[in-house]
């Protein structure tokens, strides 16, 4: 197969869709891999390299897009490039379509088959895919905290592990999965007292026992969820419903009784943000403010570390990316979990989740 990775178009947005030792493994198994251009000045990978791992590198997108059967990107298509797909054209890449009814349109219209990485499931009920980007932005939402904490940058001067003598920040983690865990883990490193809300029991107890009591867990609740918030410097937004919209957890009205300079970093932007006056910004304007209260909501967060994003990205899609290439859309009917990761297919949305939240009609595979 001729697998094609276009640069990436989205703002600060330096991750790749293959690194040159994933090419490697394409080439490996008999398979064309055409890149564009500067494809890697992101994460230090120039053309020579990619070629030099068997890659044939292009001019533009435009012809990565005209000549390739299979695009693997990492963020979602942009109107450009819905417009390049296809009929007949495989698309592997993250989609987050519940939010983004135009992407799904377009999508719809091209005719192609768009597989995202972040339904794809494995026999545990996970999310394989997924959970390598949600590490990195779990990990990343705390340094992020930190930085919107400090004084010039509006919050309210505190240092999230204190200081002997002095207490550290509060932070409240909402949702126990993959994001809050890694969130949980960097922020009780720093030293800041920890609480992880979550409304499973089975996930609470597994959390208390891995952190051995350096954390709080509590039963999400609204009124726990409205306790917590109030006395929070800091929270997490970490809820995630696959294929689905985020639950909106802190509404407008409940701002006015956070803190004056609290942060909230809502790390379920991708899918809709699970607070209420959450909307997507960039890494070159990552905060706002509503009520007194910092907004960090960038939407590509692992994009700002993208030699270590890209690297565990590829690590986790190789194996499916592989499978695809090697037999194309049969790849899909023989994996169950692959095929969990079809949300749109020949003009038909294929996830029943991201049907139900987009309004559309819902095909299953098999009759798509």
């Amino acid at each position: 197969m001729r697998v094609g990775v276009p640069k990436e178009i989205k703002t600060h947005e330096y991750r790749v869709g293959l690194t040159p030792g994933a090419v490697r493994e394409y080439r490996n198994a008999g398979h064309e891999v055409v890149v564009e251009t500067r494809l890697g000045d992101g994460i230090g990978a120039s053309d020579d390299i990619y070629r030099k791992a068997g890659a044939t590198v292009v001019d533009s997108a435009a012809e990565v897009f005209a000549t390739c059967d299979m695009i693997v990107k990492v963020k979602e298509p942009q109107p450009v490039e819905w417009a390049r797909l296809r009929e007949g054209q495989i698309l592997f890449t993250y989609l987050h379509l519940a939010p983004d009814p135009e992407q799904a349109k377009g999508l719809l219209a091209s005719g192609c088959t768009a597989i995202a990485y972040e339904t794809v499931t494995d026999d545990k009920g996970g999310l394989p895919l997924l959970a390598p980007m949600s590490e990195v932005a779990g990990r990343l939402s705390i340094e992020a905290a930190g930085e919107a904490l400090k004084r010039h940058a509006g919050g309210r001067g505190l240092l999230i592990g204190g200081v002997p003598g002095v207490p550290p920040a509060r932070v409240v983690v909402m949702g126990g999965g993959v994001v809050g865990t890694h969130a949980a883990r960097v922020a009780a490193g720093f030293g800041a007292e920890v609480t992880v809300l979550d409304r499973s029991l089975a996930r609470l107890r597994e959390l208390d026992d891995l952190f051995q009591g350096r954390i709080r867990t509590r039963f999400s609740t609204l009124e726990a969820v409205e306790e917590e918030a109030f006395a929070a410097d800091v929270v997490i937004g970490a809820v995630l419903i696959a294929g689905a919209s985020a639950p909106k957890l802190i509404t407008r009205s409940m701002l006015k009784s956070m803190k004056r300079g609290a942060v909230i970093v809502d790390v379920a932007i991708d899918q809709g943000g699970c607070f209420e006056t959450s909307h997507p910004t960039t890494h070159a304007d990552p905060t706002y403010v509503v009520d007194d209260v910092i907004h960090y909501c960038v939407a590509n967060m692992p994009g700002a570390v993208p030699l270590t994003s890209s690297q565990a990205l590829n690590n986790a899609t190789l194996p499916f990316g592989l499978a695809l290439a090697n037999r194309g859309f049969a790849a899909v009917m023989a994996d169950r979990h692959l095929r969990d990761g079809v949300n749109i297919h020949r003009g038909r949305v294929t996830h029943r989740t991201v049907a139900e939240s987009l309004g559309l009609p819902y095909s299953p595979i098999e009759g798509a």
